[in-house]
């Protein structure tokens, strides 16, 4: 696909496109985050909307000419780092207290699906926000529609369901890794004493 032009999608023209990268931002339930890990970033559009919100961004593609589109779309990011990775192979070190996965778990068969959402559990620290967004029409590359990741992902242990916004077009689901007590991480009106 990125043969053809460095933005295969027009993620950077589409107004569908460019909402759903909004309404991700929006969902995020703290104002600021340490360390976010974006993989398949793609051309970097949703890249660019996280490096306002965190201190630091590590995205990541498996494709060459993907990764360089985006670093050249962040250049002025000095908190964005963008690397080559395939996943779920390949995994950075460190924890995070936001992962971001946008468009990207339709592409797996069930067991290398559950080694990433394990390897992005376990990478999560506990209060982080786990976000999944993904479109919801069948497509002949994709096995899976976004109600069924969302519905695999509300399965897995350690994580609450934070929030969740459903359309016909995409699911974007929140999830906080469990606290250390087995608790669920308080939401935004909790954390300002409003509840």
């Amino acid at each position: 696909m990125y043969g053809g032009g460095e933005d295969p999608w027009h993620l950077a023209e589409r107004w569908y496109e460019q909402r759903k990268y909004d309404i991700t931002v929006a969902a995020l339930p703290l104002p600021r985050y340490r360390r976010a890990f974006e993989p398949a970033c793609s051309v970097g559009e949703l890249t660019r909307r996280l490096a306002t919100r965190c201190d630091e961004v590590l995205a990541c593609d498996r494709v060459a000419s993907a990764v360089a589109t985006t670093r050249q779309r962040t250049a002025g990011a000095e908190n964005v780092t963008v690397r080559q990775l395939t996943l779920p192979d390949e995994w950075p070190d460190g924890s995070f207290d936001l992962i971001v996965l946008s468009e990207v778990l339709y592409y797996f068969a069930a067991r290398d699906l559950d080694r990433l959402l394990d390897r992005a559990r376990t990478a999560l620290e506990p209060g982080g926000s786990l976000v999944t967004v993904h479109w919801n029409h069948p497509v002949p590359e994709h096995l899976w529609t976004g109600t069924e990741i969302a519905d695999r992902v509300t399965g897995l242990p350690g994580l609450s369901l934070l929030a969740e916004h459903r359309e016909a077009d995409f699911v974007l689901q929140v999830h906080g890794r469990d606290l250390a007590d087995g608790s669920s991480p308080p939401g935004p009106a909790e954390r300002e004493g409003l509840v």
